[in-house]
């Protein structure tokens, strides 16, 4: 699992605003791939870009459950996480979050979503992609909202770093 020097090594997404009282967050990000050569990417219809699977980390999760945790939810997908990947270090607004990337191989798709509200309304849906194809396909959309350029930059860099390892 990631350890301090991963912060220390982390790519930084905007700036800090020594005015602004920050919000902290802990995420987990996953490149989950199947034995086609496949990652599987969900894509924000309302905020037109495409994600890696992932999300907040609780109080009592290591970053392992987690990641298995968001999976299940996310894409119906069970999961082994594997190597740690790379981290950012995200300011946005009033957030200041720590996102850590795993790599991970699916065991089993059980075709059940368990999506928030939220992610219902925001019209997300995930597919599978051949991994050459994954870096043109984030790069051509253009995010209609500032999450959706964070959250592109963020997750361009991890898919990027997963193709050079």
């Amino acid at each position: 699992m990631a350890d301090i020097s991963s912060i220390q090594q982390a790519k930084t997404i905007g700036s800090q605003n020594k005015d602004i009282r920050y919000e902290e967050r802990k995420a987990v990000r996953l490149i989950i791939s199947n034995s086609q050569n496949q990652i599987i990417i969900i894509h924000v219809q309302k905020g037109n870009y495409y994600k890696l699977p992932g999300g907040g980390i609780e109080d009592d999760e290591d970053h392992a459950l987690a990641g298995e945790r968001e999976a299940l939810e996310e894409t119906g997908c069970k999961i082994s996480v594997g190597n740690f990947l790379g981290a950012t270090e995200e300011w946005r607004n009033d957030l200041h979050q720590l996102s850590y990337c795993y790599n991970a191989k699916v065991i089993e798709d059980t075709g059940v979503l368990e999506l928030t509200e939220l992610e219902i309304g925001e019209g997300l849906t995930h597919q599978w992609v051949d991994v050459g194809a994954v870096v043109n396909m984030m790069k051509a959309c253009v995010p209609t909202s500032e999450l959706g350029n964070f959250i592109k930059k963020r997750d361009l860099h991890f898919v990027e770093k997963f193709m050079k390892s």
